[in-house]
């Protein structure tokens, strides 16, 4: 996989790369990191007293960059703080929010409240894709009508948060219901794959491995970074690799004869996996995922 990924502007983002919105000098190296989102944060990254310099922040940049390579999202505060109204009022005023990709609502709960503030944004800005993160038991036990707000984009699963307020130990085993139920949230109420939690290693790209192939595993279709040393690794986990494409092309050269069951690779195939095998064909293309990729 290569650093540059201009196409895939127009498709799903599989990396969002978080960066603090009172730090501007980090604005276009994250950019310049190849994510395929990048998202400028309000919330949890900004210190109290920083708030209003995040945002004047924000706001400078963008004023002053009208296109970048990248998706770029802005994650709110949640509407339970003290600073939401400001937040919203903040963004009704922006000049160009055509240059807004979309909004993360943290700690979403399904209220009357949600609903009209989704609403709200979609007036905005028409083409904003809102994502809903659920990080609270509350929400996850709410998270098949969140996932039903007419106007929400995705899904994503704050999973740092979720173990504050559940108090449990930030291990698969822990998480492993809440992943369940919002990759089914999504699939019933037609959403794209959600997005997977944060990655606390930075350096230790082998976690962070593991991390999103995991998460992949489980339905997830893509994942929330913290440091651009986290992109490409996450990229790949969540594209097909040398070895399923490969796969994939032997199947479809398989049936091409117009059989809905055959052999490959010594293993019966049949309509689900030839299925399976024309999708990683598909997300190759899109993604412009080269034939030889490394299979990391």
């Amino acid at each position: 996989m290569t650093t540059e990924r201009p196409s895939t502007i127009a498709t799903l983002p599989i990396s969002y790369l978080f960066v603090p919105g009172n730090r501007p000098e980090r604005f276009a190296k994250a950019v310049a990191a190849a994510p395929d989102a990048i998202i400028l944060d309000l919330e949890d990254a900004v210190h109290p007293n920083s708030k209003a310099a995040a945002r004047a922040a924000i706001w400078a940049w963008q004023e002053s960059t009208p296109k970048v390579s990248c998706q770029r999202y802005i994650r709110v505060n949640s509407i339970g703080s003290g600073y939401f109204s400001q937040d919203l009022t903040w963004l009704r005023d922006m000049r160009y929010p055509e240059r807004c990709a979309g909004i993360f609502l943290p700690k979403a709960e399904y209220s009357e409240a949600l609903c009209q503030l989704v609403e709200r944004l979609s007036g905005w800005q028409p083409d904003l894709k809102i994502v809903a993160i659920i990080e609270t038991a509350k929400g996850l036990q709410q998270v098949e009508s969140i996932a039903s707000i007419a106007g929400l984009s995705r899904l994503a699963f704050g999973s740092l948060d979720f173990s504050l307020d559940i108090n449990c130990s930030q291990v698969p085993e822990a998480f492993l219901f809440a992943r369940n139920r919002i990759v089914l949230a999504s699939r019933t109420a037609g959403l794209p794959a959600p997005i997977d939690g944060v990655s606390p290693a930075i350096s230790d790209l082998a976690v962070v491995k593991h991390d999103a192939q995991y998460a992949r595993s489980l339905g997830f279709g893509a994942k929330l970074c913290i440091h651009p040393a986290q992109l490409t690794t996450v990229q790949r986990a969540f594209l097909p690799d040398a070895h399923q494409l490969a796969w994939a092309d032997r199947v479809m050269q398989a049936v091409a004869a117009g059989s809905h069951a055959v052999q490959v690779d010594g293993q019966m195939v049949d309509l689900p996996l030839i299925e399976q095998a024309q999708r990683l064909l598909d997300v190759a293309s899109l993604y412009e995922v080269p034939a030889k990729a490394d299979a990391c």
